[in-house]
């Protein structure tokens, strides 16, 4: 498979999380690239727009449009934003690179929807995007959200993350990691 259209994606999502050079965005970039990873590991014939809609599904944070929310992390406005804004800027740049129509419907359907999933390959990436959030953000979420936003709404997003996870593959693969987290945010004070 040549994935070129991939290939432009990742550099494109790669760029946009580096303009800002800090902790956020370089972990938002290893999220993303370790969600492409999950992603094949849970189903290892993925097409290229399910490859470029794990590495693009959470671009919008790259442009900071819900940087400031102050309602937690699952509020259902911010979560349909989220999804339907990336979903956006993702199809508006494969219509910049002359990508079929097909191609970026599919991408489209799958990142309006990565949150929350729906149909089985809504549900594998919403998945591969638990998985990657255990494997990289427990840290982060503790040591920095934790005391900007509650130890109860960290909480709350671990619990959240883990128990939207679709498949017992998937979710065998992430229990380890949110053992650790919530150990971890059961022991601040």
């Amino acid at each position: 498979m040549n994935n070129e259209i991939y290939t432009k994606v990742e550099k494109f999502v790669v760029k946009m999380f580096k303009k800002n050079n800090d902790d956020l965005n370089n972990l938002n970039t290893k999220h993303l690239l370790r969600t492409v990873y999950w992603l094949k590991e849970l189903k290892n014939d993925v097409d290229e727009a399910f490859l470029v809609a794990a590495i693009s599904h959470d671009i919008e944070r790259a442009y900071g449009y819900t940087k400031d929310n102050k309602d937690g992390f699952k509020s259902e406005d911010r979560l349909l934003f989220h999804q339907n804004e990336g979903a956006s800027i993702i199809a508006k740049y494969l219509q910049d690179l002359g990508v079929e129509p097909t191609f970026i419907e599919r991408v489209k359907m799958l990142v309006s929807k990565h949150e929350v999933g729906g149909s089985d390959v809504q549900n594998l990436l919403k998945d591969a995007d638990s998985i990657s959030f255990f494997e990289n953000n427990i840290d982060f979420f503790i040591n920095k959200l934790a005391v900007e936003r509650g130890v109860d709404k960290v909480k709350e997003k671990f619990e959240w993350m883990f128990e939207r996870i679709s498949s017992g593959k998937a979710k065998k693969i992430a229990e380890v990691w949110y053992k650790e987290a919530m150990d971890k945010i059961s022991n601040i004070k």
